[in-house]
């Protein structure tokens, strides 16, 4: 299980997300590390695309609103962030359409995502959940 509880940041609703993130991700990589041939992998690649497509934006907006409630001073580069990875994920499906399903863009995103959700969750959000605490601000004394 790549999920630690040492990510949580303490907002439920966020972390229920995150979870679902790593539980996506780690199946994806599963999938194209399996033995199964690349034309039985495809259905299970492309359905993970379009869960990524749609959940990344949802999570990110959640993500934003809450960041917005308790002031957080870093929303701005944090919510570019999140911009740069849906144009990311976005592009990469674009790729794997037009390169008639290329089977090492896949391992190369699959090798990003995973970093990336690892950087992004452990270090950046963190930074949010170290702010709500320290300014004891459950979006303003809830």
């Amino acid at each position: 299980m790549l999920w630690k509880d040492t990510y949580e940041l303490g907002v439920p609703q966020i972390d229920a997300q995150h979870k679902e993130l790593f539980r996506r991700v780690e199946a994806f990589l599963q999938v194209l590390r399996s033995k199964d041939t690349w034309e039985d992998k495809l259905p299970k690649i492309n359905e993970t695309l379009e869960f990524m497509k749609g959940y990344v934006v949802e999570h990110f907006r959640d993500e934003e609103e809450y960041q917005k409630k308790i002031n957080y001073p870093e929303y701005e580069a944090h919510k570019q962030i999140h911009s740069n990875m849906v144009g990311y994920v976005l592009e990469v499906s674009k790729q794997f359409e037009e390169s008639n399903n290329d089977e090492n863009l896949m391992q190369q995103f699959g090798g990003k995502l995973l970093a990336w959700l690892i950087n992004h969750v452990a270090a950046e959000d963190q930074r949010i959940a170290d702010y709500a605490t320290k300014e004891g601000g459950n979006g303003n004394g809830r």
